[in-house]
């Protein structure tokens, strides 16, 4: 696939800011430098959401890749790989998030949560009554609604970087570790 939308000059500062955080400058930024208070915007409600901590890091991480792999985001699969890398969390578990059903290194907590992920993000929304009470029971109010924002926003990433066309840049090379492949039903609406 290759961008639907090219990307922006960005100003030499900000290019250099961005290669010395993350070692290359993210396509979904220099996209979204056309409308640079978009990308502004977009790059503080990331900063902001970073420091949220109502709820494990590794299960907001594992969530945002559930979407990734579930909308089809390359790009947000391998970034939020390479993050759990730097953020030092269980590399194993982030490898299998793509096959999370098939894989037996997630708590029952972290599944339950992997769930949640995919019932937020499939159209229309597959939450159900049970899980949210087992989680909020699990997590506690704060917490659940700090992992519901962050899939909420997980999903307009997600969405924005697939419409734009916006692929992996290789971040997740870094990892000793690679990346599962997406089961064939991963994503697929629970039946009742």
């Amino acid at each position: 696939m290759t961008l639907r939308v090219p990307k922006a000059e960005l100003p030499a500062e900000l290019e250099e800011n961005l290669i010395k955080q993350v070692g290359k400058v993210p396509e979904p930024f220099a996209v979204l430098w056309h409308n640079p208070k978009l990308a502004e915007a977009n790059q503080e409600f990331s900063a902001s959401a970073a420091t949220w901590d109502a709820a494990d890091a590794s299960l907001k991480t594992f969530a945002h890749m559930a979407v990734a792999a579930q909308v089809g985001c390359s790009w947000c699969l391998d970034i939020n790989y390479f993050l759990a890398l730097h953020q030092e969390l269980d590399l194993t578990k982030a490898s299998q998030v793509p096959r999370w059903r098939e894989s037996e290194v997630f708590t029952p907590l972290e599944r339950d949560v992997l769930e949640y992920a995919e019932a937020m993000t499939v159209t229309p929304s597959a939450v159900t009554d049970e899980l949210s009470a087992s989680l909020l029971d699990r997590l506690g109010p704060a917490a659940l609604v700090e992992i519901t924002a962050f899939i909420g926003f997980a999903n307009m990433a997600a969405r924005c970087n697939t419409a734009h066309g916006i692929t992996s840049q290789g971040y997740s090379e870094a990892c000793p570790i690679p990346l599962a492949a997406r089961s064939a039903d991963f994503g697929t609406a629970p039946t009742a």
